[in-house]
């Protein structure tokens, strides 16, 4: 007999490495989980401090194993795990125990580990099987404790922006209905995102380059993810873009730029021609920002080390800045992992909101003063008035006669809290009211243009979505996908 064909070799491969980097994952978060027992930091912290490469996947899977602790403590205890695995350390059995029964599972050869759950696979399902039934549950999602339930944040689906930079919706549609997945067309109701079932994908109501899947559909591994093509990023993350507008050839301020998934999306808007100024002062979230940025095919962006409020505004390289983004450092209370995946994280006290939203009024009145300034969008990912209307509206009060909030958005359902008058300008979500994390949104434009501005530049452009890719009653025919997707 010959050798193996090439192709054959090749999958092995691919395989093998695939494989590799799962164990490297399962090692990881075990080291994570340990930490956080040992009170070594938090998890999040911990999580992003870790050398590994996808810290979202890291996250999602100990976020995953830490909710379902209690019931893997008590399965492994009673199949006896630990007893007849001496080298099996807890934490990474915890892990591992959660991608059998309750993750992915694991299929092929598996690893280092597949021979050891090969062993204990039949006790251990069995052991499961057992406490739902002594707790008179059928469903997984039953066995956990009442703060650990999912709630309104669970149903929030997944959205995936295109980059349009590298392709565009219709492409993208094609190139997940010839992977099996079902279009159904332009969404025209929250009651549409909610009936989202199984490969079944929309298209957003108003943002034209934003799919629509149901919640927690995986696409860290999607070739189209990795290649570039499509940032994950939540609904709400990405009216802050949108809503500032620059038109192509634009000066444009990102001014707490880390993680850059925004700055990737004021890109696209720009379609590559003028200037991003992107500051963070975190060295390590900045190298992460500009391995997004390269991925995503951003070329108009200069990154840097520095604190916005160090940014002077008479510097001749702003002066022709007429967009700021400043999405700044906030308590996160709306994010979804906190609500997800952390639902015992307690409220931040009285002392650290009103450090944050001291910090947050300086940073908004230092972005005001710059001198070409005429549209800013102000927005946390913060449930807290503190943090959201009392920031915009102290200041206002320091600029009365300069700056004011644009009406926009009026069919947005959820507004700012009526705590001054205009706040209603200003947009909240929720995964309650909007289908989106917890997010605020006030955009603020100047009364008089400056005079270095020209009348022709004085209105923001409108946001018009675009005509939604048809679904066509006949299918293509299906074309192998090229490996760097040049074009897709």
């Amino acid at each position: 007999m010959g050798g193996a064909e090439p192709g054959a070799l090749r999958d092995r491969a691919v395989k093998a490495h695939a494989w590799a980097w799962r164990m490297a994952l399962y090692a990881a978060a075990a080291a994570v989980l340990a930490g956080v027992e040992s009170r070594q930091g938090s998890l999040k912290g911990l999580v992003y401090g870790s050398n590994f490469q996808n810290v979202k996947q890291l996250y999602a899977l100990v976020c995953e194993t830490q909710r379902y602790s209690t019931v893997l403590d008590a399965v492994i205890a009673s199949a006896g795990l630990l007893r007849a695995e001496k080298k099996l350390r807890p934490h990474l059995a915890k892990v591992l125990v959660y991608e059998l029964l309750l993750g992915r599972g694991f299929k092929g050869r598996g690893g280092r580990w597949k021979p050891l759950l090969d062993r204990h696979q039949a006790r251990l399902k069995a052991e499961l099987a057992r406490l739902k039934v002594r707790r008179g549950v059928s469903q997984n999602e039953d066995l956990l404790e009442g703060g650990s339930k999912p709630g309104p944040a669970s149903q929030v689906p997944r959205f995936v922006r295109v980059n349009t930079l590298k392709t565009c919706s219709e492409d993208a549609v094609d190139y997940f209905k010839r992977q099996g997945f079902s279009y159904q067309g332009r969404a025209s109701s929250l009651e549409d995102v909610r009936a989202l079932k199984g490969k079944c994908f929309l298209l957003d109501s108003l943002l034209p380059e934003l799919l629509v899947f149901p919640a927690r559909t995986d696409l860290h591994e999607h070739p189209l993810y990795q290649a570039g093509h499509l940032i994950l990023q939540d609904k709400a993350s990405c009216l802050p873009a949108m809503l500032l507008a620059p038109p192509p050839g634009s000066h444009v301020i990102d001014a707490c730029a880390a993680p850059g998934n925004k700055t990737s999306h004021l890109a696209a808007l720009l379609k590559n021609q003028g200037k991003i100024f992107a500051f963070d002062l975190d060295a390590k979230r900045l190298a992460s920002t500009a391995t997004l940025l390269a991925r995503a095919g951003v070329s108009c962006c200069e990154l840097a080390e520095q604190d916005f409020l160090e940014v002077s505004p008479s510097d001749q390289r702003y002066r022709q800045v007429q967009y700021i983004l400043l999405d700044p450092s906030c308590s996160g209370s709306g994010m979804l992992t906190r609500q997800l995946e952390e639902p015992g994280t307690g409220v931040p006290s009285q002392e650290r909101l009103r450090a944050l939203a001291a910090f947050q009024q300086r940073a908004l009145s230092h972005a005001l003063t710059f001198p070409a300034l005429r549209r800013l969008v102000y927005s946390t990912c913060s449930l807290y008035q503190e943090e959201n209307e009392d920031v915009v509206r102290a200041a206002l009060q320091q600029s009365p006669a300069a700056f004011r909030l644009a009406p926009v958005l009026p069919s947005w359902p959820h507004r700012g809290l009526g705590t001054f008058p205009g706040a209603e300008h200003c947009l909240r979500a929720s995964p309650e009211t909007t289908l989106t994390g917890g997010f605020f949104t006030a955009v603020l434009e100047r009364v008089e243009v400056p005079s270095s501005v020209s009348q022709a530049e004085a209105s923001a452009p409108e946001v018009t979505p675009n005509p939604a890719p048809k679904r066509k009653k006949r299918r293509r025919k299906a074309t192998a996908a090229p490996s760097s997707q040049p074009g897709m």
